[in-house]
């Protein structure tokens, strides 16, 4: 592979292009460490007097455009979106603070609108980000405008957060400075990069690995996505070559869109693909790097072959953002080898009466093993893995995968995780989990009652910490030894939790009574006929609790 690499600066870098970034590449990300490093990289450039390197940037050139009198060369940026949108946004922020009365100043900022702005209509940004649904970027180059109530995505939210920091910065600049052009100055002619412009769009896609190799930082994900492509540039007749391009490059356009920026289930989505692609049955779930060799392995060099392994992230990631999504199950989710399990279940194409079935198995072994009975995190990772492996790889039937299950929990009997259980203290370090408890006791008291759930408090509650609506029915204020045990602690949404705070168990009962909550509204009931709460009162609610949980989890 050929690489041309040009050693620019950023007023080079500028001059006479449009940048745009395609769909299929990862939305804004950066995050206030990275701001600041490049803040830093800009100080100490101005500092030193030095010319500052700062990073690489790959490109694929792309269409010239002509506007009113002058020539653009159009380039998709492969590498570097994130720093150069940044720049983009730090140019905007100091055009807002130059001063219109200061002719000097008046004359430079009409230089930086003429660059971030082609054409006299307007209509054209520098930068042609992607992933804006919400217009904040566009908004913000054009009219200097940050959008805080339009973030639908994190993405936007990083957005927003740059262009107040970039504000920040300009102000921190002209208060220490005193000099905006300086500031200028120095990224344009004391910030420099190493330039790679591409017109082969084949040798683009393996640029990622070159680059890695000479330190550059790129994610696993994004990496597996270049090499895919380049396997379709490598391997596929020019017939069908553009077509599976396009499909390629909508399947990650999708990937993107769904994780909305969410990097960890990315990540962790990129494992479990990784791991099912192994050829050999697994004991751990697979890291980024060897799970992206294991699937370019197993995309070879036929078209079929590549598609399904693009087409197999993409579903993976959607089971990934199925079982994060769900708050009800964020008690029992935290371990990954668990997660795989469930992700592999989801994935296969089970009726979903058993695929109900197995999940609600799955769950049950899970949150007994290593919520109730206290199990370490590593507990039975290997068996774990191969029965994840197993269902995805192997379509075992749902017998084999109940009987799975049986096998990994044979340790964590009901009976035996209960008798060592302490229920004196729920709520110091186990508020998710009690949550979770609750929530489940207030599906049983509803289907006792033949009620359904009252899904817009709960709604409220998920919403929220644990500890936010969790009501200590004796409350915390009181001397008494069992504030924190089972039997005392109720669910209330957060706004109405917060209210009660040191007010009398009696007192509070007609608000229980009143709050849509079946179990919380029992026991307001009780309170209020028998015009106590005692440490009795805690117990008998406590064994209760205790029953039906034995009952739920049972082996």
């Amino acid at each position: 592979m050929k690489l041309n690499p040009q050693h620019i600066k950023i007023s080079t870098l500028l001059e006479g292009r449009l940048f745009r970034i395609p769909k299929y590449q990862r939305a804004y990300s950066w995050h206030k460490q990275q701001r600041n490093d490049l803040f830093s990289d800009i100080n100490e450039a101005n500092r030193s007097g030095r010319e500052h390197f700062m990073a690489t940037l790959v490109a694929l050139e792309r269409e010239t455009r002509e506007i009113e009198t002058n020539e653009f060369k159009t380039v998709e940026l492969v590498d570097g979106q994130q720093r150069v949108t940044t720049l983009v946004i730090l140019l905007k922020a100091i055009e807002k603070a130059l001063n219109p009365s200061n002719p000097t100043e008046q004359k430079v900022k009409n230089e930086i609108s003429e660059l971030l702005i082609k054409g006299d209509d307007h209509s054209l940004i520098l930068l042609q980000t992607n992933h804006d649904s919400s217009d904040i970027f566009s908004t913000y180059i054009r009219n200097g405008v940050i959008k805080n109530a339009a973030a639908a995505t994190t993405a936007d939210k990083n957005l927003i957060d740059a262009a107040s920091e970039c504000e920040a910065f300009v102000e921190k600049w002209q208060d220490t400075e005193k000099n905006l052009l300086k500031l200028i100055f120095t990224i344009k002619n004391k910030l420099s990069i190493i330039y790679h412009e591409l017109a082969d769009e084949a040798t683009v896609y393996r640029v990622f690995e070159v680059l890695n190799s000479r330190g550059l930082d790129v994610k696993w994900i994004d990496k597996l996505k270049s090499q895919l492509m380049a396997l379709i540039f490598e391997h596929i007749d020019k017939g069908s070559k553009n077509d599976a391009i396009h499909e390629m490059q909508v399947v990650w356009q999708d990937i993107y869109r769904a994780l909305k920026m969410d990097t960890k289930i990315g990540d962790e989505a990129l494992r479990f693909a990784g791991t099912w692609a192994a050829t050999t049955r697994p004991n751990r779930i697979s890291s980024e790097e060897d799970a992206t060799i294991h699937l370019i392995s197993a995309a070879g060099s036929q078209l079929k072959s590549i598609s399904k392994i693009g087409q197999q992230v993409k579903d993976i990631v959607q089971a990934s953002l199925e079982l994060s999504n769900n708050s009800r199950l964020s008690a029992v989710t935290r371990i990954s080898h668990a997660r795989f399990v469930a992700a592999a279940i989801i994935l296969r194409d089970f009726s979903e009466v058993d695929k109900k079935e197995l999940l609600g198995k799955w769950e049950r072994v899970t949150f007994r093993i290593f919520e109730l009975g206290g199990a370490d995190t590593r507990y039975k990772v290997g068996e774990y893995v191969r029965l994840g492996y197993d269902i995805y790889k192997k379509n075992i039937d749902k017998k084999e995968i109940l009987s799975g299950l049986d096998e990994i929990s044979k340790k964590y009997s009901i009976n035996d995780v209960l008798e060592k259980i302490d229920w004196s203290d729920c709520y110091s370090n186990w508020a998710d989990q009690l949550r979770y408890i609750l929530y489940r006791y207030e599906e049983n008291l509803c289907k006792q009652e033949n009620q359904k759930i009252n899904g817009s408090q709960w709604l409220k509650i998920w919403s929220e910490e644990p500890s936010k609506s969790i009501e200590h029915i004796k409350p915390q204020s009181s001397s008494a030894s069992y504030i924190h045990a089972l039997g005392n602690l109720v669910m209330l949404a957060p706004g109405v939790n917060s209210s009660l705070k040191d007010k009398d168990p009696v007192e509070k009962s007609l608000i229980y009574q009143q709050c849509g909550l079946t179990g919380t509204i029992r026991v307001g009931k009780l309170i209020d006929k028998s015009k106590k709460w005692n440490e009795a009162m805690v117990r008998n609610r406590t064994k209760e609790i205790e029953d039906f949980i034995r009952k739920e989890w049972a082996d």
